[in-house]
């Protein structure tokens, strides 16, 4: 950093300091100090001062004015576009930059901080939930930047979707879920610096090596007794000058779709970044090198200091745990529908909630594990649009229905209105495995089971009508269709009318039965879960939905019949098997689309779907 610019900055902030204040301040020595104001006054950028009263103190000059100038913070950018995983059940319904500590959303105080000091151009790189950031834009008149890799990608893909925002200025670069006890935002900022904080005993942050002045020298991840980064950090223009072009080049190499930003930065300490570059793609060098307007031999050089925090300035939130333990109220009063549930189904304070953690999304629903006493469950949120996709008190007639057989879960609650559910979690077991045919076998012998049980209920699982649903909701929620959709949806037509034609018996079915629903237990046992789709149908319709799941392709599909059937399969078998998952894979496509226009995407999902629709339609069109 420019010291002479600090120098005047704290003058110009606080002009009476003393010199021992503002080695304080500044973190040097006295004597450190007293040259600096020495050297400060020499150039002619602060001048001593009396109040005619026996005080003293200092004031900036025209000169020292015009060398803030070149330092003036230019506005900030505010990362919070990501999921906040350990922050669930609260992050299912708020981004964790909008969750309040002491009564206050993290993002508004750090956005409230830049105004204290005059900093109002303020940007908000938005993702996730990226709706419930629409209000600041009124209430503080921000901007909003849409990163839509923010499911897939890490802050490095942020910062570079944010690029134009930092290129040429100087520039704040905030996270909206961090806290800071006093305001460490200044109108002027004299080089770039990243936040740092001392941690006593082991820690797997990313510790700090600085040389006498804070310039960063080495950074390493894990480590004991070190100053971490920790919280903010500031981009200079020369710093992004030299940096933005690096990070422009990491996304594009391959493998870095997971890095954080401050990993480019680290790389351009140590001289990996140049190793990386130069291993890569020479092209992709060389464009590097021409962006930043550098020679070859000095591209990668970066300078950055360390602003060390005291004590309890800078809080990053790792995880519910830890922002309970910093602001009593969520100990027991988290304002989450999920939490207040979780502590009146068991009778006990939010507070006995413990070991809270994400499970991976399912494609209906949002679930986590949390731990009351000894007892390991998961609660089951469901997801936007489910209440017009899932009737939930069939769902619950149905659990209620095979209970008798032993074959799901343990269900400790579910409420046959809202979706929530809440079931034992087994430790210790494992979801059943596609490409192991001893695994497949045990799975359709609980298919079987389940449809030789006589067990019955009192709807049916119609595709007909499914796939007319679903189309409407599509075209209500403004779901793009396929190209060729109207052609592939008459072949969906010929091949229900065909097995109408057939009508083959039906019986209790799973329809849900993917291999990440067969739950294979510690102890030799097998649960099937997730029985949201349940009604009576053909059975081979179970069959089908294994299938297309697994992805399997014809060969695998007719052993997973024969298994299922335990005997050659007729040929109107073989023609059911690939009708409905053609029909079964038109189903899902179109349910894709709709989850795609609310928000949710699945990637190839919706695509591989389709092609099932197509390719076993001609398949039974040439038999």
């Amino acid at each position: 950093m420019d010291r002479h610019g600090l120098v005047c900055r704290t003058v110009l902030e606080q002009p009476d300091i003393t010199q021992r204040e503002m080695a304080q301040k500044l973190k040097v020595s006295l004597g450190t100090v007293n040259g600096l104001i020495k050297e400060c006054i020499g150039k002619g950028y602060i001048a001593e001062r009396t109040d005619g009263g026996g005080g003293s103190g200092w004031e900036l000059t025209g000169e020292g004015r015009r060398l803030l100038e070149g330092y003036k913070v230019d506005g900030a950018l505010i990362i919070a576009a990501g999921f906040g995983s350990r922050f669930v059940p609260l992050t299912f319904e708020t981004p964790k930059g909008l969750l309040e500590v002491f009564g206050e959303r993290m993002i508004e105080r750090q956005i409230c901080q830049l105004h204290e000091v005059g900093i109002t151009d303020i940007t908000i790189a938005v993702g996730y939930l990226k709706e419930k950031f629409e209000y600041l834009m009124d209430k503080y008149d921000v901007k909003l930047l849409y990163n839509p890799e923010y499911s897939d990608k890490n802050t490095l893909a942020t910062i570079y979707r944010s690029r134009k925002v930092l290129k040429g200025r100087n520039m704040y670069v905030l996270a909206s879920d961090n806290w800071m006890r006093e305001n460490m935002y200044h109108a002027y900022e004299c080089g770039a610096w990243y936040s740092a904080a001392y941690q006593d005993g082991e820690t797997k942050e990313w510790c700090l090596s600085f040389n006498k002045r804070g310039r960063i020298t080495d950074v390493k991840i894990g480590g004991r007794d070190q100053w971490v980064m920790y919280g903010p950090a500031y981009f200079s223009r020369e710093f992004s000058a030299r940096f933005l072009p690096v990070l422009e080049a990491y996304y594009k190499s391959p493998g870095t779709e997971q890095f954080y930003w401050e990993q480019v930065y680290v790389d351009m300490l140590s001289g990996e970044a140049r190793h990386r570059l130069e291993q890569e793609d020479g092209e992709l060098l060389n464009e590097t090198v021409r962006a930043s307007g550098l020679s070859p031999a000095h591209w990668d050089e970066i300078e950055m200091d360390a602003n060390r925090q005291p004590d309890n300035q800078v809080y990053e939130f790792e995880n519910l745990e830890e922002l309970r333990l910093f602001d009593p109220r969520y100990q027991n009063h988290s304002d989450n529908a999920a939490m207040k549930l979780v502590a009146e189904v068991f009778k006990v304070p939010e507070s006995q909630i413990k070991d809270i953690r994400c499970l991976k999304s399912g494609m209906t629903n949002k679930s986590f594990l949390f731990k009351v006493g000894e007892r390991h469950c998961i609660c089951r949120i469901p997801g936007p649009g489910t209440e017009l996709l899932i009737n939930r008190k069939q769902e619950k007639q149905v659990y209620d229905a095979v209970a008798c057989l032993g074959i799901t879960e343990h269900v400790i609650y579910m409420n046959d209105r809202t979706g929530y559910k809440i079931a034992e979690y087994y430790e210790g077991a494992r979801n059943a495995d596609a490409s192991d045919w001893s695994d497949m076998d045990r799975c359709m012998e609980m298919v079987r089971r389940l449809h030789q049980s006589g067990i019955t209920v009192g709807h049916d699982f119609d595709i007909r009508e499914r796939i007319d649903f679903y189309e409407k909701l599509c075209s209500s929620h403004g779901g793009i269709l396929f190209e060729d959709y109207q052609e592939v949806r008459g072949w969906m037509d010929w091949l229900m009318d065909r097995m109408d034609a057939m009508d083959r018996p039906k019986c209790l079915s799973h329809i849900d039965a993917n291999v990440d629903n067969f739950l294979f237990l510690g102890d030799g046992g097998v649960k099937l879960l997730d029985w949201e789709y349940a009604g009576m149908c053909d059975p081979i319709m179970d069959v089908s939905m294994c299938a297309i799941y697994s992805y399997y392709d014809e060969a695998d599909m007719e052993k997973l019949l024969a298994i299922y059937l335990q005997r050659e399969p007729t040929k109107d078998e073989y023609f059911a098997v690939y009708a409905y998952a053609a029909l079964g894979g038109f189903l899902w496509s179109l349910w894709a689309v709709y989850k795609s226009a609310l928000g949710d995407e699945f990637g190839e999902y919706t695509i591989i779907m389709y092609r099932y629709a197509k390719k076993y339609y001609r398949k039974l069109r040439k038999l």
